[in-house]
């Protein structure tokens, strides 16, 4: 009718190996891409992860410490996943032990 039929053309043999290599040249700049990606975000949000992990764990009752809504305090009581804080003389706060985001040296909180 008004359009015609199209018809696949057959790659020659010879060809074939050239379109394996051009489809791996193809990929190489997602390959690449992929590579930096890891090295530049990737892999220090990982060691960065272990860290705050060991700072954590190692955790100990008089640490003076800041929490990521910002107080300051010292460590009174220790549980596996919670903690308590001395803000203040006689006022003590309970909170997750994922909220501290920083071990200051003693001495610090007067």
């Amino acid at each position: 009718m008004f359009i015609s039929s199209a018809f696949a053309q057959t790659a020659p043999a010879a060809a074939a190996g050239g379109d394996m290599q051009s489809s791996l040249m193809s990929m190489l700049p997602l390959l690449l891409m992929f590579v930096v990606l890891y090295f530049v975000m990737i892999r220090p949000q990982m060691k960065k992860q272990k860290e705050h992990k060991a700072m954590i764990d190692a955790l100990a009752k008089g640490d003076e410490i800041i929490t990521a809504g910002g107080f300051l305090g010292k460590v009174s009581k220790l549980g596996d996943g919670f903690l308590s804080i001395e803000i203040a003389n006689g006022v003590e706060v309970q909170m997750q032990r994922s909220a501290v985001i920083q071990v200051l040296p003693k001495g610090t909180i007067k």
